[in-house]
């Protein structure tokens, strides 16, 4: 988990080109989360040039044992053929997390999945069984885009999951805070607008003053 994690690009493995490490920055940003042993590649401002061959890797460096490594294929297109409204969402302890997953229309009629990475468990539009969880609910409107709606949250729902249509994949965070960590925040909150809202009778107030003098 601790081990430095990198992209590199090119066919052939013992040729690539490294193009970015961990906690870099530049035209590749990559994210380690250790603790739900997933790490993120972003390419930012992709452009035609960037479609290619690529190689995700953990390094590892002794000879015995040479770096850990997966091979996959970049295609950079105008359109995605799969996409997401937000790639992170976030809720509390209890709540309801949405997420809109949308699609190309020749990817309508393709299987759509929500699933998590860390133990690939999947949900299926139009398929319901007993080994599903009652409190995800995945729809699909039939124009381009499916919707998953997670209720009763609780804590072990944070992490990493992914929208599906057909072989296309698009990674969503979630975020789930705790009832305590909601209810301050949501107290900070409230203060603030209270705060706001006494500054607004004062000016108000003020102007009311000042009206009557004029």
């Amino acid at each position: 988990k601790l081990n430095t994690k990198y992209r590199c690009k090119g066919y052939f493995w013992h040729s690539c080109k490294n193009t970015a490490r961990a906690n870099a920055t530049g035209k590749w940003t990559i994210t380690d989360y250790p603790a739900h042993s997933i790490f993120t590649v972003k390419l930012n401002n992709p452009t035609s040039s960037d479609s290619g061959c690529y190689w995700c890797a953990v390094e590892i460096g002794t000879y015995t044992e040479p770096d850990d490594r997966k091979y996959l294929y970049v295609t950079v297109k105008k359109e995605p053929d799969v996409s997401v409204v937000s790639s992170s969402a976030s809720g509390h302890e209890g709540g309801d997390i949405s997420v809109q997953c949308l699609y190309s229309p020749r990817y309508q009629n393709k299987p759509k999945q929500w699933c998590r990475y860390k133990d690939q468990s999947c949900y299926t539009v139009g398929r319901t069984n007993t080994s599903q969880n009652s409190s995800v609910q995945i729809s699909d409107d039939g124009r381009r885009s499916f919707t998953v709606l997670t209720t009763g949250l609780r804590l072990t729902d944070s992490g990493w999951y992914y929208c599906s249509v057909g072989n296309r994949q698009v990674p969503v965070q979630l975020l789930v805070q705790s009832d305590n960590e909601y209810k301050s925040t949501c107290k900070s909150s409230c203060t603030l607008k209270n705060i706001s809202f006494t500054l607004d009778l004062m000016h108000l107030f003020i102007f009311e003053v000042c009206s009557l003098y004029l």
